[in-house]
């Protein structure tokens, strides 16, 4: 089927270039990376959804956590730790 699709400047010179090097049509180089790309596709698309365990004991973040401040999460990781091996 004849379709006609903007490309930009140097993929489709470097496209042609492979299909020069491997003696080739610049239209069996395209559908081949069409194939590739589709396939690709497809192959994450079957795989299956992981579901991560949920923490009932402490749901959310606890109180006075910032998770933008890492100095922050370190002294409260670093204060439950010591408080663990008490």
């Amino acid at each position: 089927m004849r379709t006609t699709v903007d490309l930009d400047d140097s993929l489709l010179r470097r496209a042609k270039e492979l299909a020069a090097r491997t003696h080739r049509t610049l239209t069996s180089v395209l559908e081949d990376a069409l194939r590739e790309t589709l396939s690709r596709t497809r192959a994450r698309a079957r795989r299956k959804c992981v579901v991560l365990p949920k923490s009932t004991q402490r749901p959310g973040v606890l109180a006075g956590v910032d998770l933008d401040s890492s100095a922050g999460l370190l002294d409260v990781m670093e204060r439950d730790d010591a408080s663990a091996r008490r």
